[in-house]
């Protein structure tokens, strides 16, 4: 057989040396309190007393509820990295039964350092041709065509 105490110990100094490299996320970041906003920016069309905007948002374990949206509500929430950086947040966003998308709102790996300038703030515009992504709420790109 085997001696367990040859076994263990490669294994113990193999995980000393890559368990820096498998996290290597402050753990600063992992206490920060992430506020994500999606602000509906779409066209005001009648009938102006219907909201022309549809917005369900979820993660794997957390479901937001869905949200009709008249122009210019935002729908906000909190959100905080989990230790793996695998949070992640998506919507479904439905103007109308005119355009539908999904996208993401919130991923760990992709807005944990550009959402960190604004007040820790990730700030989404649902507008007529796309919706659109700022980490400062002056900047706008277009992160997902309709």
């Amino acid at each position: 057989m085997f001696n367990l105490k040859e076994m263990l110990l490669p294994l113990m100094l193999a995980l000393c040396i890559m368990y820096p490299l498998a996290f290597s996320v402050s753990e600063d970041i992992l206490l920060i309190n992430y506020h994500i906003h999606i602000i509906n920016d779409l066209p005001l069309e009648p009938p102006t007393n219907v909201p022309s905007l549809n917005l369900h948002c979820k993660s794997k374990d957390k479901d937001l509820g869905e949200r009709a949206m008249f122009q210019h509500q935002d729908y906000a929430w909190d959100s905080k990295i989990n230790l793996f950086r695998t949070t992640l947040f998506f919507c479904n966003a439905r103007w109308r039964n005119k355009k539908q998308r999904y996208f993401e709102a919130f991923k760990a790996t992709r807005d944990e350092d550009r959402c960190l300038d604004y007040h820790f703030s990730c700030i989404w515009s649902v507008r007529y041709d796309g919706i659109y992504f700022s980490s400062d709420n002056y900047t706008w790109t277009m992160q997902y065509p309709w």
